[in-house]
């Protein structure tokens, strides 16, 4: 469908009469013609043409250029990169008296809401808990805390991202931080405060600008070899929760193979096995949770 570009043309309308360009056909014993520089033109009987010089047309406005990848661009589209996630582009938080943050990640599907819901559940009545959700468009996850009666209304933030889960998490992070620094002024001093991210792979990870510690959930439906294939996330974060263990022999994954792989994978670093059909109370997760706002508190004491 043609659309204006820039310059108030409309896609597959060259040229333009403002280029003074008269558009010719190559005719079938027509032999090619070189462009140097020269705008682009009309085709009517769509046969191939080379060009002598190597170069392309340019787009509206724009110079030739190449793509490395060979992939091309859209005509306004913004070319972007995706930073080294295991280059973190913030400051770490500082210490003092705050809430702990915890942020929650992992792929879509995995249970991430789920677990956030039973840890609110578990955790909401021994200690002062807030949620910050995300979602690219929508408030989905956080509606799901409230239909669900987990903490009230007011203790629950939802950002729409409008972008890549990864963005919010760890290389653009004010909306999160104006949305935790938000419940902190609302509510006054919190003991933890949750942050889930929405789905993504295994490369997402949290800035340390963001949170104190990373939480990532993948689950058996996704296969056992899931944790084999490492990833910042699978490799980098604090605790590593493999979720739905309940399907595990309806799907065909075996949990010892996800157990070796993990701690080939993490060293030292925890994981846990969970099925919130048979924990609803999320228990190691709440358990690990339990230990570093303790130890938070006794260090601010």
């Amino acid at each position: 469908m043609p659309r204006d570009d820039e310059h108030g043309a409309i896609g597959g309308a060259w040229p333009r009469p403002s280029d003074n360009y008269v558009p010719h056909v190559h005719g079938p014993g027509e032999p090619p013609q070189a462009h140097p520089g020269g705008p682009p033109h009309a085709h009517p009987d769509g046969l191939p043409h080379a060009h002598p010089d190597g170069l392309p047309h340019a787009r509206p406005g724009g110079l030739p250029h190449a793509h490395p990848d060979g992939l091309p661009h859209e005509l306004e589209e913004t070319p972007h990169s995706h930073p080294d996630p295991g280059v973190d582009p913030h400051q770490p938080l500082g210490g003092g008296a705050r809430a702990l943050r915890v942020g929650i990640g992992g792929p879509v599907g995995s249970g991430k809401t789920a677990l956030v819901a039973a840890l609110c559940r578990t955790l909401g009545a021994e200690l002062r808990l807030a949620v910050v959700t995300n979602d690219i468009y929508t408030t989905e996850d956080a509606d799901f805390l409230l239909r669900n009666g987990v903490l009230p209304a007011e203790r629950i933030r939802a950002v729409e991202t409008g972008c890549c889960p990864h963005t919010a998490i760890r290389d653009d992070i004010s909306a999160n931080l104006d949305a935790v620094e938000e419940l902190e002024d609302t509510l006054g001093p919190l003991d933890l405060v949750l942050v889930e991210s929405g789905g993504d792979n295994l490369t997402a990870t949290f800035s340390k600008g963001l949170i104190d510690r990373q939480i990532f959930v993948v689950d058996v439906a996704g296969g056992d070899k899931v944790p084999r294939k490492g990833g910042p996330g699978v490799t980098a974060a604090d605790l590593l929760v493999i979720n739905k263990t309940d399907l595990a022999p309806l799907v065909g994954a075996d949990l010892a193979v996800m157990e070796h792989d993990a701690k080939a994978r993490r060293g030292d670093l925890p994981t846990v096995f969970l099925s919130l059909v048979e924990d609803r109370a999320a228990a190691p997760v709440a358990e690990w949770i339990r230990t570093l706002v303790g130890t938070r508190t006794r260090s601010n004491r």
